[in-house]
């Protein structure tokens, strides 16, 4: 009752002498300071709201603008044109009363600054807005750098020399174009040509050009009349259809996990390593809420990535619904909600106004853990409604969860800032099998107990017995390297900025008068009991089908691929297909997710690998062609590689514009057979990279253990692989493969020794080339920008 008692600020008594009050000073103080908190952050959002509405001039230019206006005309000129002589005619009646000539003047020159100062931040932002629309500097070949292109860049980096807030290119960032439908369709059949046989090639060919000249240009009508009137004309149908209308598992299917440190374990206590990464991820969340991160830009440039994912990174929520589900966003929360051994708990993390100290969160925890209390029947697996069918789950919340003790409950978990595990297994790179204790650990991470975590959350924190950590995250808010950001300032705060005693505590000191943590109750009806069992069992049985592989691969990294003039991206993705055909005999339709964050709440777009270029080179590689002519292809290769991302990248990718068409023939209600059969493909082969993006967090050189392994997903199609790899430092990199047992065509540990395989063999390959053609590995405008 502790915290019931220190909830009331004032109690009263009424006796035959009158009423005796009694005040509690400590709950009327954090009553007070939590006030002082709430108007704290309320003035810091009106003030960034000033500074980036105005960006890129400042607030302080009005001032520099006024004084100008009054310096010249107490010079005797006017610099309106007669504009403030107009101003002041049409004052208020009322001003001409009240104030004098040389008043209603100045007045009038301050109204006519103020406008000036408006038009020369709109000129300004249009300005940048035209700047970042430029993206030729892409394509530009290393040493054949334009005049145009630089004079581009030092216009851009004249207008970014203030900086900027989190949020301040937001209204400056160009809209996603719409590309031409011939332009998509040329682009589709050349995808897919490597893939179809020559009859088959033939029949796409036919229906690419009925769809063109009869249905095709109706849907772009409608679709460029969306373009014209949102923000972005792929982003909401995106999230939508393909993540929100899922009415499947999302564990698995959506989800994905990061990892922590690979050879390292900054603390084997597990309280005192949940005790700083979530001090590390509140920290995160204060600079997202006050705008101090900087803006994500393209590495090695000072071009600006949208910012729009990170708005609902915290204190969000995936909701159930029958038809689709909803997400939803609280503006801040004070808490975060934790499940250890079956029991979910309430945890506060601010006390009048102040965020707890790493050592109070790691006492707070400790409490939790050593809490001997069991589970409420129907409490334990209750987690696995999140992780089954959504349609049951979203039922079963309507009806036993929209009130009650158990609304109540349910709002906890909801409403929190994110979701903590304190996990009762051990993870990591230890004992005697290393590298089947990784399969394990990214296997835990992926889905855990199916019950164990709480995958509607935005994210889920894994605190491991042994110290280690990890997180799950929702896919529909954001995509991952938003997810990698947030998880590389974390890793980086934890190990490096708030560190741990000797004895590998959490730093700081005790208010051992802190409430206890607030375990949260429940009333679950056998029905829900039945649910959750069902659920329990869906998840379960997707769960145990995953077959997960994480290896690091340190034979060479980009250090040794970029002294070849190669880019890292390409070797890789073309070493991709050499496996993938080595492994299963042929090629397949393969997704590289590209990010289009270059525009406006942009996301992604998919990069086809699988080029003819590709295809011709794992055929000769194959087939025993001379080491020259491998050479050659691959360069071809790589070029073409290079060239589709950076179409993706600048909007001018092919399976947006293709899904979006989709969409409006489906309000429409026409059918497509191009359009049926091009969103149906599968992709067999579905990978993508976890870009490093705050390499300056990390001192590889006098801390080269502490390496990120990166994260990992579940395989997109059944009888596929999903591939994803992280780049790290200039020696290293970590792979995470992923297919299904229940396909008897692929395992992921085969395909993790063909992976490596085919990577040494390219480097073989082209190792042998001394005369290397000075190809570029990346734009040599990067650069300069």
């Amino acid at each position: 009752m502790a915290e019931a008692h220190q909830a009331v600020a004032f109690q009263f008594t009424i006796t035959p002498e009158g009423i005796d009050l009694q005040l509690s000073y400590q709950a009327l103080n954090q009553i007070y300071l939590s006030g002082v908190r709430s108007w704290k952050k309320r003035v810091s959002r009106m003030r960034n709201r000033v500074i980036k509405g105005v960006y890129p001039a400042s607030p302080s230019s009005w001032l520099f603008v006024v004084i100008a206006i009054l310096a010249t005309m107490y010079m005797r000129s006017d610099p309106s044109m007669g504009l403030i002589t107009k101003i002041q005619q049409h004052l208020p009646l009322s001003l001409h009363v009240s104030l004098s000539t040389q008043g209603q003047t100045m007045l009038s020159a301050l109204v006519f600054s103020t406008l000036l100062w408006l038009s020369l931040i709109l000129a300004l932002r249009f300005c940048l807005k035209l700047l970042l629309s430029y993206h030729q500097w892409m394509f530009e070949q290393h040493g054949r750098i334009s005049n145009f292109t630089k004079v581009w860049v030092t216009l851009l980096r004249l207008l970014s020399s203030r900086k900027p807030l989190l949020y301040s290119y937001q209204t400056s960032l160009p809209h996603l174009p719409v590309p031409t439908i011939q332009d998509t369709l040329n682009r589709y059949l050349k995808s897919v040509r490597p893939l179809l046989a020559d009859p088959e090639y033939k029949r796409m060919t036919e229906l690419a050009n009925h769809f063109e000249s009869n249905l095709g240009g109706r849907l772009q009508r409608y679709l460029k009349l969306k373009a014209l009137w949102a923000t972005n004309y792929v982003s909401d149908w995106w999230e939508e259809y393909i993540y929100l209308r899922s009415r499947g598992p999302i564990m698995v299917n959506s989800n994905y996990y990061g990892m922590d440190f690979l050879y390292v374990t900054p603390t084997p206590v597990q309280a005192a390593r949940a005790g700083n990464t979530i001090t590390a991820l509140l920290l995160y969340r204060r600079k997202v809420n006050r705008e101090e991160l900087k803006p994500s830009r393209v590495p090695g440039t000072v071009i600006p990535l949208c910012a729009a994912q990170c708005e609902r990174m915290f204190n969000t929520t995936r909701t159930p619904g029958v038809e689709t589900d909803v997400l939803q966003h609280w503006q801040d929360s004070e808490f975060v909600a934790v499940y250890h051994k079956g029991r979910y708990f309430r945890l506060w993390v601010y006390r009048a106004g102040r965020l707890l100290s790493p050592r109070e969160i790691e006492y707070q925890m400790q409490r939790i853990i050593d809490d001997p209390s069991p589970p409420q029947p129907g409490e334990e697996k209750l987690g696995a409604l999140t992780a089954g069918d959504r349609v049951p789950w979203s039922q079963m919340r309507k009806q036993h969860f929209s009130t009650g003790t158990n609304k109540r409950s349910l709002d906890a978990i909801e409403r929190a800032a994110f979701f903590v595990t304190l996990d009762d297994e051990e993870q990591g790179m230890r004992g005697d099998d290393p590298a089947g204790n990784l399969d394990r650990y990214a296997k835990s991470l992926l889905h855990g107990k199916c019950y164990d975590r709480w995958y509607d959350k935005s994210f889920s924190i894994v605190i491991y017995k042994n110290g280690k950590n990890g997180l799950n995250a929702e896919h529909s808010w954001a995509d991952a390297p938003t997810v990698a950001h947030l998880w590389e300032y974390t890793l980086a705060t934890d190990a490096f900025q708030l560190g741990y005693t000797e004895d590998g505590h959490c730093k700081g000191e005790v208010d051992r008068s802190l409430p206890l943590p607030q375990r949260l109750a429940w009333d679950i009806p056998s029905e829900v009991q039945a649910q959750v069992c069902t659920s329990l069992a869906v998840a379960q049985a997707l769960a145990d089908d995953v077959d997960c592989h994480v290896f690091p691969f340190r034979e060479f990294g980009k250090g040794r691929i970029k002294k070849l003039r190669v880019s890292p991206d390409a070797f890789i993705q073309i070493g991709l297909q050499l496996a993938y055909y080595r492994d299963r005999g042929g090629f397949c339709l393969t997704y590289e997710a590209s990010m289009t964050r270059l525009f406006r709440e942009g996301r992604t777009e998919t990069v086809r690998s699988c080029s003819n270029e590709s295809c011709a080179f794992v055929k000769a590689l194959e087939s025993g062609e001379t080491v020259e002519q491998c050479r050659q292809l691959f360069r071809q290769a790589s070029e073409r590689h290079q060239n589709l991302y950076r179409m993706a990248m600048t909007g001018a990718g092919i399976d947006r514009h293709l899904f979006c068409l989709y969409v409006v023939s489906k309000y429409l209600g026409v059918e497509s057979p191009f359009l049926k059969e091009v969103l149906s493909e599968p992709w067999r082969l579905s990978t993508s990279q976890t870009p490093v993006q705050q390499m300056e967090l990390f001192d590889l050189k006098n801390h080269p253990d502490y390496i990120s392994l990166g994260g990992g997903f579940g395989p997109v199609a059944d009888d596929g692989y999903g591939v994803s790899y992280i780049i790290v430092g200039e020696d290293m990199i970590n792979f995470h493969v992923s297919s299904k047992y229940s396909c008897t065509e692929t395992d992921s540990h085969r395909f993790g020794v063909q992976i490596s395989q085919a990577l040494q063999d390219i480097m073989t390959v082209l190792s042998a080339d001394t005369k290397t053609p000075k190809t570029p590995a990346q734009p040599q405008t990067k650069k300069l920008l």
